[in-house]
């Protein structure tokens, strides 16, 4: 950027009182450095109430990516046999040559945050210097796990740590001087508990401080642009500090559009996880068929619900269901540390936290790696996929956040929920490891991913229970994600507009249901993968260029 531009912002950019916003922004309590500029959110709007309901969208914003993903949906479910075998190499391709770029850039996520916890930086206050929380911290813990990973911690919880001992403790296999196997790091061979160590450390890793980085970097930019300068609550506005006044324009609409497709995605891959596995979880339990019709029905009632969520409004809605699945989540883990190898899990839990740090530096370094097959099927894609999720889950932890400093803020989007992601994998992981190395039980091991968890909550008393528990809390998951999901898109196809009129959000929501069934007729877990992979690469670079716009932004504002 040109010294004018430096100059122009410095000028244009000066501490004082904020006066009230009308535009569903909430204006900076107390001293903060807004940013002066002619642009009033929701300028380039469309609106009107003539259509028998009411609309205000952004005209470029809403249309190519409303028009774009129609297409996308049509071409899928016309061309179903002809595009799966492009999934695939699509995501082969990507996750098999850029590992190392999305590994460096997790590694930058992290130690941004790491720094601003520390620096005098995280003195200052989300929305103003007297601004006071929305949430107690009760809610605003229960938002931010129910959005964050909810349906992965399901999906992944037991099949994960499996995958990873077995591959551990199977060793190392080398044909033509390249590693075949999917072993972490060295592998373990023939080493139960050095396998179960290192599986255990590879799942965390996974979810731990990288995807919580990549969250926090988003939704802090988010916050501080929105909350703090006044600018509208869309990701464009990261880049201010980058682009000045031009972010109004085409360059602006282009990161819009790019959030729009890692948002619904991402999303749309959760969600095929989560119907594929509620519907293996009606199949164990109830003998419902485990066929495509079932997950289309799966996605298609539990859309309806999240509609119903959206129309409730986010206090009522989001608010309530993610409360009652955390209050769920507990029970379910409680039950499992209870019932389950209880000392084992309790240790474990420092065990595998030391693990995890133990081999952190090995496990993210991102070159001259010989785990190729860990590093690209396993690390690439799930940092694409936490990318990919990060204007959702980012643009919505901005939302609940206002009130909160920079260094409360970080510690509880980085820490808390990696706490607990360490505690939920040792509990779900350790105790199906547990039933096959200390009672020889290969159900698990041999079961497929979606079912691994009922088939380990088999081996548990109240196997009934829990398993419809289980599929309860994959169904809220869901419900949580499309709602919260179709208020970030809305918001963002809206202009910045955070209290657009509710058809829009009903449309994404309808939108996300039907991307979630095209991918999955169109080529199952593999599209669904490939899509998350290939809209997460160019949000990567948006997300770099977000850390430089936090440490600037930051630096210009006064701290409590």
């Amino acid at each position: 950027m040109g010294e004018h531009n430096v100059a122009h912002n410095s000028r244009d950019e000066r501490t004082k009182e904020a006066e009230p916003s009308s535009e569903g922004v909430p204006a900076p309590e107390g001293p903060a450095n807004l940013i002066d500029t002619d642009y009033v959110i929701g300028q380039d709007n469309l609106a009107t109430d003539k259509l028998g309901f009411s609309i205000d969208l952004h005209g470029k914003v809403f249309t190519i990516s409303a028009l774009a993903t129609v297409f996308f949906v049509v071409i899928t479910l016309a061309l179903q046999a002809e595009v799966e075998p492009l999934f695939n190499a699509m995501r082969d391709w990507l996750t098999g040559n850029l590992s190392w770029f999305f590994l460096l850039a997790g590694n930058i996520f992290v130690l941004l945050c790491l720094g601003l916890i520390v620096s005098p930086l995280g003195k200052v206050r989300i929305g103003g210097m007297h601004a006071k929380p929305d949430f107690s911290y009760s809610g605003w813990f229960a938002m931010l796990f129910a959005a964050g990973m909810g349906i992965g911690l399901m999906f992944y919880g037991v099949s994960e740590p499996m995958s990873h001992f077995g591959a551990a403790l199977g060793g190392t296999t080398v044909e033509d001087g390249v590693r075949t196997d999917w072993a972490p790091l060295g592998a373990a061979a023939n080493d139960p508990a050095g396998a179960a160590s290192l599986g255990m450390a590879a799942t965390i890793y996974h979810w731990g401080l990288h995807p919580w980085a990549i969250y926090a970097v988003v939704a802090l930019a988010l916050a501080i642009f929105s909350f703090n300068k006044g600018l509208p609550l869309t990701m464009r506005s990261i880049f201010y500090p980058l682009l000045g006044e031009r972010v109004w324009g085409w360059p602006g609409h282009i990161v819009d559009i790019l959030a729009v497709f890692a948002t619904l995605f991402g999303l749309a891959t959760s969600l095929g996880l989560g119907a594929s596995q509620a519907s293996a979880g009606l199949s164990y339990l109830f003998g419902v068929p485990e066929t495509d019709a079932t997950m289309v029905l799966l996605i298609l009632g539990i859309t309806a619900v999240a509609i119903v969520s959206i129309l409730a409004g986010v206090d009522k809605g989001v608010r309530r269901l993610s409360e009652i699945n955390m209050g769920l989540a507990v029970l379910l883990l409680l039950f499992v540390i209870l019932v389950g190898p209880t000392l084992l899990i309790l240790t474990g839990f420092f065990q595998n936290l030391g693990a995890y740090l133990v081999n952190l530096p090995a496990l993210s370094n991102p070159f001259g790696r010989e785990d190729a097959n860990f590093t690209q099927g396993w690390t690439a894609f799930y940092w694409a996929w936490w990318i990919s999720w990060s204007p959702f889950v980012g643009m919505f932890i901005a939302r609940v956040s206002r009130g909160r400093s920079v260094r409360e803020f970080l510690i509880a989007v980085l820490l808390v929920p990696s706490l607990v992601s360490v505690l939920w994998m040792t509990a779900f992981g350790g105790t199906a490891i547990s039933q096959l190395v200390g009672t020889g039980f290969e159900g698990v091991q041999d079961a497929a991913l979606e079912l691994q968890l009922f088939v380990m909550l088999g081996e548990l008393p109240l196997t009934a229970i829990t398993s419809f528990v289980g599929i309860m809390l994959v169904v809220v998951f869901f419900i949580t994600s499309s709602d919260s999901g179709s208020l970030v898109i809305d918001t963002i196809t809206a202009g910045g507009k955070v209290d657009a009129p509710k058809p829009q959000r009903v449309f994404w929501a309808v939108i996300e249901g039907v991307i979630a069934i095209a991918l999955l007729l169109g080529g199952g877990l593999v599209a669904l993968q490939a899509m998350a992979v290939s809209t997460g690469l160019p949000f990567t670079l948006v997300l770099l260029a977000g850390c430089y716009a936090i440490v600037k932004g930051l630096m210009s504002e006064p701290r409590s």
